[in-house]
């Protein structure tokens, strides 16, 4: 009787073990399985992140074209010219001239008026500046560098000066520098007016 209980018994132990490599070995594939799925998973992730990424990179590559062509219509090319102001009690002189010297305009006193008198007054000197205001715009120029030049010798400019200025800036023309130009006698020729001075 011992030795058929003792093969009982190991016929027991023999079915328990096999049944627990059995359940192991489905654990196994069952993990394996679900591994499997979860990279796929993954994966399949990972090209979606790819595909929006190119997305993405398509869309910005596009939108500095927009920028650029936005751009280029706000960008207004900044033309500079030269004008030099002649002004005695007299008459008034306007020269404009690009910055390698080229002339663009010349406008003087006795263009817009016929009376001598009147050359050097500050409202022909308005006339002036719109002449040259007109000029200047179809040419595109709308910086200005300012050279007033009175006659040699003399204190202060005419009285046209002030008003060619004012006038230019109104017509919406920037200034960007106002200089004096006007020459300095370093002794020169005899003054006339004989030994004595001119009496009157």
């Amino acid at each position: 009787m011992s030795e058929d209980k003792k093969e009982e018994k190991a016929k027991v132990k023999e079915e328990k073990v096999e049944d627990k490599k059995i359940i192991v070995k489905e654990e196994k594939a069952k993990v394996k399985e679900e591994k499997v799925e979860d990279k796929k998973i993954i994966v399949k992730e990972e090209k979606a992140k790819v595909e929006d990424k190119k997305i993405i990179v398509k869309e910005e590559k596009e939108m500095p074209e927009e920028k650029t062509k936005i751009k280029e219509v706000k960008r207004k090319r900044d033309i500079e010219a030269v004008i030099n102001i002649y002004t005695s009690f007299n008459n008034t002189i306007a020269h404009v001239s690009d910055m390698s010297g080229k002339t663009i305009a010349k406008v003087t006193g006795g263009q817009v008026t016929k009376h001598d008198r009147l050359k050097a007054n500050p409202t022909i000197a308005m006339f002036i500046a719109k002449r040259i205001a007109e000029i200047l715009k179809d040419s595109g120029v709308n910086h200005l560098y300012v050279r007033i030049r009175a006659k040699t010798g003399n204190p202060a400019p005419g009285p046209g000066a002030n008003s060619i200025i004012k006038s230019l800036s109104r017509e919406g023309f920037k200034i960007l520098n106002i200089l004096d130009t006007t020459r300095v006698k370093r002794g020169g020729p005899k003054v006339k007016g004989g030994r004595r001075g001119r009496r009157p």
